[in-house]
């Protein structure tokens, strides 16, 4: 039997029968109504502190879970404020929906306070998005755009309400299907492509399987398993895909590109045959594309159909999700041992494996990363913040299973990280959650450690905090002459106007003081700056249960290597530093 309900209630029963367990967001004039009905009703609504940061826990919750992410924010700027959380999923296809305050529809194009054409400045970060008019299509608009967001290539939603809708009446009855015209996935591959493909694959005799973000949104790491070692290939992985492949395997090239490893870039550009699975060739992994595996057939299987030869042109297309077409090519692929490819892949892996300067006291923060990943034996979820800490993360991080490390890839979002980590401890609350962080990018969403403290989530922070903006830093070190123009964060007034020999023995107090800041705020603050100390602090931070803030005092002039520089071809890898 139908009910009426206003359109806040009606938000909120559709939220429950989608089986939201959490949703994160801040209040505001024009969702006063929404907020009303949140009160006393069974959703349990995480209080955030800036609405990109509650953007940015609906997707790591999303990502650690695999289910979609939900945050409720006010119109205009609180709508604005996600705009960076929606185009960081976007670009990273995690399924994610927000729900904004809107001004009444009677002066929707006004100018009326705090009103912002919130769908015209989202279109172009949203996988879809919606205006409702009427009260009467909400719970239709709803089921939609949960459909939308989690089917096909997942991405984000965002549904504008505005306040005299919310506070319409109608009849609620939730739909129990969708049916869009326009839109239809197609799961199944084309049986004569993939047959294609499988030939191709028998033939060859230098294939790589390189697998992205869409083997894990599929759940299709088994049967990437299976194909590798039935037919002897070796698998390269994207930033984001990480987890999605054993890491102890022999077939394991880890991750390609810019800063992946020298046999995994040396294994793509001799392959015969590349098998890109859920991936979709950005410039990071190829380098410059002219150059991109130039020996190699390429075989593209992706749900997305515009992602094919949207980049590299590719040989045999196969649409579909990467789950269902594996299982069918796997019954058509032969048992084949590739002997000599797999023993040259050996010899690049002898000749420049991953690895820095290990037999000194300098405290690396590749040693950190390291520690942490033999401390949790790679069970941990990680949560990167972007800069160098996530390269040597993605290097040294032995992720042991999918939805394990979280990143903001295709964006490359600062101050992802912190607010990503919560959002996946909130949807993985007996796990370990560990955000690895450099100083720069943490301090972007830091204020959400009073979400941890007054929430009681445990979750553990680690800053390899090397006073700078690390990554730009390099590149102004490796490309601009060693000027560092504007990346320490530590300068003063009163500092040099031109500084390029960072010394800390000789800089001004950093600012902030982490552990006073952490301890401010009810957390365990600890701070490392010598060598020996590491692996004791991150065992007293692993036992600890309260969150926790390690700032870790590592080389301020420490590298990620190897490097392809930007717009060179993956042929042209460093391994470290020229000179």
């Amino acid at each position: 039997m139908s009910q009426k309900m206003t359109g806040a209630q009606i938000l909120i029963e559709s939220l429950l029968k989608e089986n939201v367990e959490v949703v994160f967001g801040l209040p505001g004039g024009q969702a006063l109504p929404i907020f009303d009905a949140i009160y006393g009703s069974k959703l349990n609504f995480v209080l955030t502190r800036h609405e990109q940061a509650a953007s940015h826990m609906a997707d790591g919750y999303a990502r650690s879970t695999g289910k979609t992410g939900v945050c409720i924010v006010t119109s205009g700027p609180g709508a604005t404020n996600t705009v960076t959380g929606l185009a960081t999923a976007y670009m990273d296809s995690v399924p994610l929906i927000v729900f904004s305050g809107q001004v009444s529809t009677a002066v929707i194009g006004q100018d009326a306070f705090q009103e912002a054409d919130t769908t015209g400045i989202t279109r172009s970060v949203t996988k879809h998005n919606f205006l409702v008019k009427d009260v009467k299509d909400l719970a239709k608009t709803i089921k939609e755009a949960f459909y939308i967001a989690s089917t096909g290539r997942p991405g984000p939603v965002l549904v504008d309400i505005p306040v005299d809708v919310q506070r319409g009446i109608c009849e609620f009855a939730y739909p129990e299907k969708v049916e869009i015209r326009s839109y239809k996935p197609n799961y199944n591959g084309h049986p004569g492509q993939i047959k294609k493909a499988a030939e191709i694959i028998n033939k060859s005799e230098r294939p790589v399987l390189y697998i992205g973000m869409g083997v894990i949104a599929s759940n299709a790491e088994d049967e990437v398993l299976e194909i590798s070692k039935k037919a002897d290939i070796p698998v390269t992985n994207t930033l984001l895909a990480k987890g999605a492949y054993p890491n102890d395997s022999a077939l394991s090239l880890n991750m390609l590109g810019m800063h992946g490893t020298y046999y995994a870039n040396k294994a793509v550009q001799a392959a015969d045959v590349i098998i890109a699975v859920g991936a979709r060739f950005d410039d990071r992994c190829t380098g410059k594309v002219c150059d991109f595996a130039k020996k190699a057939k390429i075989i593209h299987i992706d749900i997305d159909p515009a992602a094919i030869s949207k980049i590299v042109d590719t040989d045999i297309p196969v649409v579909g999700d990467a789950k269902t077409v594996l299982k069918e090519m796997s019954s058509l692929i032969k048992n084949k041992e590739r002997k000599e490819w797999i023993e040259k892949i050996g010899e690049w892996k002898k000749e420049h494996p991953l690895s820095y300067e290990r037999n000194d006291d300098k405290l690396r923060p590749q040693y950190v990363i390291e520690k942490i990943s033999e401390l949790t034996k790679g069970e941990a979820i990680v949560a990167t913040e972007v800069g160098q800490h996530q390269m040597w993360s993605a290097q040294y991080y032995k992720a042991a299973k999918p939805r394990t490390f979280i990143s903001s890839g295709g964006l490359g979002t600062m101050g992802f990280g912190y607010p990503a980590g919560i959002g996946a401890k909130f949807g993985n609350p007996d796990k370990e959650v560990i955000v690895i962080a450099g100083d720069g990018s943490f301090q972007m969403n830091m204020q959400e450690m009073a979400i941890a403290v007054l929430n009681e989530v445990n979750i553990k922070t680690v800053i390899l905090n090397n006073q700078y903006l690390g990554m730009v830093r390099q590149w102004q070190q490796m490309f601009y002459g060693k000027r560092y123009s504007r990346t320490c964060l530590a300068k003063r007034k009163t500092c040099p106007s031109s500084c390029n020999t960072p010394d800390r023995d000789k800089c001004p107090v950093y600012v902030p003081d982490f552990v006073k800041w952490a301890e401010s705020y009810g957390a365990l603050g600890i701070r490392v700056t010598d060598k020996k100390d590491v692996e004791p602090a991150i065992k007293k931070m692993l036992e600890a249960k309260c969150p926790v803030v390690l700032d870790v005092w590592v080389e301020i002039e420490e590298n990620v290597f190897p490097m392809v520089p930007a717009g060179a071809s993956l042929d042209d890898i460093m391994v470290r530093m020229n000179g």
